[in-house]
């Protein structure tokens, strides 16, 4: 669908909406059937919270996250597959097809990141020391994820925070949830958002964050990681902190 000319329809909250969401969609959670394990799709119907109060596990799925990248044609859009249990991510794969990168994390075994995935055979092989995240930190500098044309007031406020403690700041940013990913390799120290998303937006990206040793906290209450299958889908605001 991306070296189409595609159309874009857009939801009721004015997110954009293509066949490329539809499709994956159907694919993954195909895929997913035979687990027997629930899934929290964003293009899946909505399930009332009286529904899936009572699962231990399920799982939660981006089929295209990133979509206003994926229509600026920018490559950095991502398909996420996150396992939850109890409420909080245990497993995640973050996907972007054009870049052909894969960041997979579970706790027990830590976090990689895979080039050139799609060639990368049999994937239990591919989980090898020179793949582990994160890499040493080579960085003169601290290094902080946010967009460098839309900085909210109290995204710019954190900042200036940590100017106070930082000789040297430097914005960085990528789309989707690679934007996570880049603190759990450590090319990033830390991830404020302070706007609105949704649990399918970063719990693939969580579980690959806690997997490589660092942590997604609440940003009201820092003792308090992120939750999911909350009767609200919509994330409180979050710090992603190595």
């Amino acid at each position: 669908v991306y070296y189409t000319n595609f159309n874009v329809e857009f939801k009721e909250d004015a997110s954009p909406l293509t066949l490329a969401d539809r499709k994956a969609h159907d694919i993954i959670s195909l895929a997913l059937k035979d687990t027997g394990i629930p899934v929290l799709s964003e293009e899946g119907r909505a399930i009332p919270y009286e529904e899936r109060k009572n699962w231990k596990q399920l799982w939660v799925v981006d089929p295209l996250d990133g979509t206003k990248e994926f229509v600026k044609k920018n490559d950095e859009f991502t398909v996420n597959i996150a396992l939850i249990e109890n409420n909080h991510p245990v497993m995640g794969v973050v996907y972007a097809p054009v870049l052909d990168e894969m960041f997979v994390g579970e706790k027990s075994i830590g976090a990689y990141k895979i080039s050139n995935a799609s060639n990368a055979g049999d994937p239990e092989g591919q989980l090898i020391n020179k793949n582990k995240i994160p890499r040493k930190n080579e960085r003169n500098y601290y290094a902080v994820v946010a967009s460098r044309s839309h900085l909210n007031a109290e995204t710019t406020d954190f900042i200036d925070e940590i100017k106070k403690e930082h000789e040297e700041v430097r914005i960085v940013s990528k789309g989707s949830s690679l934007k996570l990913c880049m603190v759990a390799e450590g090319v990033a120290d830390v991830y404020p958002r302070f706007a609105p998303t949704s649990e399918w937006d970063t719990a693939a990206g969580h579980a690959v964050v806690v997997a490589s040793g660092a942590k997604v906290v609440q940003a009201m209450n820092e003792e308090k990681e992120l939750e999911y299958n909350k009767e609200n889908v919509l994330n409180p605001w979050f710090i992603v902190r190595r």
